[in-house]
Order: C-alpha cells, then sequence, then structure tokens
C-alpha cells in the first residue's frame, strides 16, 4: 500500500507573500530551554507549539534548519517549552535576537531533571526530545511531557509580526 501522496504544484506566491499571510494567525509565544552538558543555558523564541495528545502528553514546536541551536536541541534529552505572559515581550525578544547571553538578566529556576524554567511564565511543560521531523525547511520536535505547571494570566500573542496582548 502506497500511503504518500503526490506532490503539490508548485506555489503561485512567494515566500514573503506565505509569510505575510500566516502572520495573520495570532500565536502564543513560547521560549524553548535547554541545559548543555557543560552547565550552559540555551533558550530561543518559538511561536510554533503545539498540543499533540493527551495521552500520552505530547506536544510540538518547530526549529529552522538553519538555526545555530538545531544540533544543541536535537542532541539534548530534555527541555522546557515556557508559555510566556503579556508581561514578558521583553523576554521574546531577549531570546529571538542573536546577541549577548541572556542568562544573567533572566529570573529562572531548575526543573527536577536541571532545565530552567522562567519565572513569571503562564505555564511551562518540561519535555522529553521523543523524535524529531525533518520538514521543508524546518525540524518538527515532538516532546512527551514529564511534569507541567500553570500560572493562568494573560497571554504573550504574536500576530502581524509583532509582539501584543488581549489587555
Amino acid at each position: 500500500m502506497n500511503t504518500s501522496s503526490p506532490r503539490a504544484p508548485a506555489a503561485a506566491f512567494d515566500s514573503a507573500h506565505f509569510r505575510q499571510a500566516l502572520s495573520q494567525f495570532a500565536t502564543g509565544v513560547t521560549v524553548i530551554t535547554t541545559r548543555l552538558a557543560d552547565g550552559s543555558f540555551r533558550g530561543l523564541t518559538a511561536s510554533s507549539f503545539n498540543s499533540v495528545s493527551l495521552s500520552p502528553p505530547l506536544v510540538l514546536w518547530s526549529l529552522g534548519t538553519s538555526a545555530n541551536s538545531l544540533p544543541i536541541f536535537s542532541g539534548n534529552s530534555h527541555y522546557v517549552i515556557n508559555i510566556l505572559s503579556a508581561e514578558q515581550a521583553h523576554l521574546a525578544k531577549l531570546f529571538s535576537s542573536r546577541g549577548d547571553d541572556p542568562w544573567g538578566t533572566v529570573e529562572y529556576e531548575l526543573s527536577r531533571t536541571g532545565q530552567p524554567i522562567l519565572k513569571g511564565c503562564s505555564a511551562w511543560f518540561e519535555c522529553h526530545n521523543r523524535s524529531r521531523y525533518p520538514e521543508g525547511d524546518h525540524v518538527i520536535f515532538v516532546g512527551e511531557v514529564e511534569e507541567c505547571a500553570i500560572s493562568p494570566q494573560a497571554p504573550l500573542i504574536f500576530h502581524g509580526g509583532q509582539f501584543r496582548s488581549l489587555l
């Protein structure tokens, strides 16, 4: 049985138009964090986050294949998905730049496996790095949630190329 589907015809639009259309979908904003073997931390801002399954508890996020942190997140056994609150736009900007190491200015605590959890988030999910699927110019990460916590508050959202809140 052939389960593959035929290729779609070539798109009649360019990537800039596609990106603009995607920007009309409001998403939550997360910072994915992990600990390296040398004890240092890495984090990145991602708006590509979704639930996959309740049993087992699975979530997904994606990372560009050209990201310099791809080998780090591909190779680590655990990471934390921190869902940012409306008050944390500064963290989204901080972790989306390739500037200085942000960890000296960020408040965090450590999970049971030593992963950094950002303080003040709406929720967080500590995940076992279950599987990865290369698709197009990104890799889709599926994490099995081992622990999570919530602190309900107004969310930070990304819409039209800008960070916003519902307030």
